[in-house]
């Protein structure tokens, strides 16, 4: 299985409203995606946080690819990091990983 985590750094404070939105439309597509298997999200005033599982690494890059669009419509900065794991991290071991090995999404 495969875990990627993904932070989000908003434009403003105000994008907070839009993105509620946003998360709401990619928590149900990612609840009917196929390799699917759990999903977090954490996150406060201009830094959020998702965190998903997946059965395949292509299952889950066709839908995490899907949902950084949405992203950026609200976001100055999107960073992600996908690893092989059979569970979730905890929040901050997995924020850590992604401060010292994430990629920023142009």
């Amino acid at each position: 299985m495969y875990f990627t985590i993904t932070s989000v750094r908003l434009k403003g404070p105000f994008s907070f409203f839009k993105l509620a939105g946003i998360s709401s439309k990619v928590a149900r597509q990612l609840k009917g995606s196929e390799g699917f298997v759990q999903h977090k999200s954490t996150g406060m005033w201009t830094e959020h946080y998702t965190m998903s599982l997946w059965k395949t690494e292509k299952d889950l890059m066709k839908s995490h690819l899907e949902a950084i669009r949405c992203y950026r419509e609200v976001a100055d900065e999107i960073k992600t990091l996908t690893l092989a794991a059979d569970k979730f991290p905890d929040w901050q071991i997995a924020k850590d990983m992604l401060s010292r090995n994430g990629k920023v999404i142009d």
